[in-house]
């Protein structure tokens, strides 16, 4: 087997570090570049992960390590799910095999697997920011040899808080470099001859040495300061924009501006990465790529293969399992819900910060074209353009991811709640998400959200829940209101049910007993139901009450006060930390009312859960079915 890869990719066989590619002549990349790509197409194949994104940057990845003395010199990416080249060349390669799997290679860059990894990268549009902090850091600390790259792009620049740090890069001094992305993102496409010229011209190793020697004699001899360079900076950025009929944002902030180059002419990359490596002051290269290069239905075939699944290497047929008499996604539940909502009332608009098939609100935009809208990954824009929509009498549906949610809590509680907005936020991938790891598990979203005042918060069991609460949310202004439900299947294969409205605030009664009190919210409570049935087959005698919250906010106090009264013994169940969770909000319950049972909280611990398979983390987190029914039997 070892000979038969050895013949395959000879070249990255090598390659145990970046310094092994160093070492080599720069005629061989192209075709490091040829074997690096094959690799991850075949290892993707068959285990699945993110794809199309890693094919576009296998150029840059070769060639900023090829250049870069890393990990002295700190590539930052942006999305981890570009990396995938990275920590092939990075000392990974024979264990990327075991990528996404639990104890395996982590999903996305971690500092804590690898010293290459110079950052953690799960959310989008964060590289910028941290990249001119190591760079700020630099600098202060009189490391002059260092250098720092932030490689941003796939959609990020969509994001504001790399507009944060490309401001605040263009005023604190630094010589960091910015590499944008381009694979067809909202960014015009500069073209034509002169603006190839100007590229060319600007990316001179002459020109370039003409020009700084020229300004350190002006400076030494007091003709040119601060504000003087940046007036000068100013006029090249002006003449060239008249020249080539072209402006962009960067150089409006006096961010020297190289590009656009092919981002897939390894040597061309090479070549001015070289050049402008050691110029003073913030730079950024723009490069244009092809999302899923080298793989033809990749580059074509767009969303579907951000994360395809296993797929034919050579062929590109996806290898789909029998879906056929399983419950739908929870994601697909929504999609086909709100647009039947939104067929029966107009108010109704959907957002959604860039996941469109990822939570299906593409059903609505493919339906009702109009009334839906995809605002980039921007969501704390998405929050607060609902917040406007809903203030002028639109009643806005906005999915975020739960993770992502996190980065939109100021604008949920700032321009939602504090007007009582009537805003339904869906929360998708609630709870722990699998495979994608600890950067995407929705494991905080509960406990952050139940201090806010005027906030709505529920979890459906199962598709008809999740039908009866999205229903039970447009019927009357009830104020901001947020649906959080898993990622994956639910439970009921005969998921399109009449809806009806759930009054507010209310729990229910799935089960009696007398001996213990499990109390759940969300989809977990089917794992409780098959974990209570076990238990009182294996202790005759146990009886158990099950009651499912739906709520975390308003409380069911009507449920509560009856369960204080009739059981010392009770069982919170909750897919999210444990800390300020529905166990915590029963235990305070209990404590204001003078009540004192054994409570015993099943939820996630108390540190970040890691990546594998749902099942495998339920397991480890003592929420599986085996995890309840011992907590039921203590």
């Amino acid at each position: 087997m070892e000979e038969t890869i050895q013949s395959k990719y000879p070249l990255l066989e090598q390659i145990q570090l970046p310094g092994d590619l160093r070492a080599m002549p720069l005629e061989q990349l192209p075709e490091v570049c040829r074997e690096l790509r094959d690799d991850i197409i075949h290892e993707v194949s068959v285990n699945p992960g993110h794809f199309a994104s890693s094919l576009g940057v296998v150029e840059l990845t070769v060639a900023l390590h090829y250049v870069y003395d890393t990990p002295y010199d700190r590539i930052v990416w942006d999305v981890g799910h570009q990396a995938y080249g990275h920590k092939i060349l990075t000392g990974r390669r024979k264990a990327f095999c075991t990528n996404r799997h639990l104890h395996g290679i982590k999903p996305f860059p971690s500092p804590a697997e690898s010293e290459y990894d110079a950052f953690t990268a799960g959310h989008a549009s964060n590289s910028i920011s941290a990249a001119l902090g190591m760079a700020v850091a630099a600098r202060a600390k009189g490391e002059t040899r260092r250098h720092v790259v932030a490689v941003i792009g796939d959609g990020s620049m969509s994001g504001g808080l790399a507009y944060e740090g490309l401001n605040n890069a263009a005023d604190v001094p630094n010589d960091m470099l910015i590499i944008l992305n381009d694979n067809d993102m909202s960014i015009d496409r500069p073209v034509g001859g002169m603006n190839n010229l100007l590229h060319r011209f600007q990316t001179s190793s002459i020109y370039n040495r003409w020009r700084d020697r020229a300004a350190r004699k002006l400076m030494s001899l007091g003709w040119l300061n601060e504000n003087r360079k940046n007036s000068i900076l100013r006029f090249n950025n002006s003449l060239k924009s008249m020249i080539t009929h072209q402006q962009n944002i960067f150089e409006g902030m006096n961010i020297r501006y190289f590009g656009p180059s092919d981002g897939h002419d390894v040597i061309e990359l090479v070549r001015t990465l070289r050049i402008i490596k050691d110029m003073r002051g913030p730079k950024l290269l723009h490069i244009h790529t092809v999302k899923g290069k080298g793989f033809e239905p990749a580059e074509k075939g767009g969303p579907l293969w951000h994360a395809p699944g296993k797929f034919d290497p050579l062929t590109g047929a996806l290898i789909k399992g029998d879906d056929k008499g399983l419950p739908p996604k929870f994601q697909d539940v929504f999609g086909h819900t709100l647009l039947e909502l939104a067929r029966g009332n107009d108010r109704i608009v959907g957002v959604t910060p860039a996941m469109p098939t990822g939570c299906s609100m593409n059903i609505m935009m493919e339906a009702l074209p109009d009334r839906a809208y995809d605002v980039g990954i921007a969501e704390g824009h998405a929050v607060t353009f609902s917040a406007g929509m809903a203030k002028d009498g639109l009643l806005p549906f906005c999915n975020i991811y739960s993770s992502f949610a996190q980065r939109a809590y100021d604008n949920l509680i700032h321009d939602v709640c504090l007007s009582r907005l009537h805003v339904v936020l869906c929360l998708d991938r609630a709870g722990l998400v699998g495979e994608d790891g600890p950067t995407h598990h929705g494991a905080f979203d509960l406990a952050f959200l139940r201090p806010i005042p005027g906030l709505t918060i529920a979890s459906p069991m199962d598709e008809h829940e999740l039908r009866h609460l999205m229903f039970t949310a447009q019927l009357r202004d009830t104020g901001p209101f947020v649906i959080r439900y898993p990622r994956g299947r639910g439970s009921q294969p005969d998921w399109c049910c009449p809806m009806q409205e759930i009054p507010i605030g209310r729990g229910r009664c799935l089960k009696e007993g007398t001996d213990v009190a499990l109390l759940s919210i969300g989809p977990l409570g089917v794992a409780a139901q098959e974990a209570i049935r076990q238990a009182e087959v294996e202790r005759p005698g146990l009886s158990v009450a099950h009651y499912d919250m739906r709520f975390l906010r308003p409380l069911d106090e009507r449920l509560l006060t009856e369960v204080a009264a009739r059981f010392k013994r009770i069982v919170t169940l909750e897919d999210g930390v444990r800390t300020g969770g529905l166990g915590s909000a029963v235990l305070e319950w209990m404590a204001d009312h003078g009540a004192a049972p054994r409570v015993i909280r099943l939820g996630l611990p108390d540190q970040f859960v890691e990546h594998g398979t749902v099942a495998e983390l339920h397991r480890i987190c003592g929420i599986d079915v085996e995890g309840i029914k011992r907590a039921i039997m203590l």
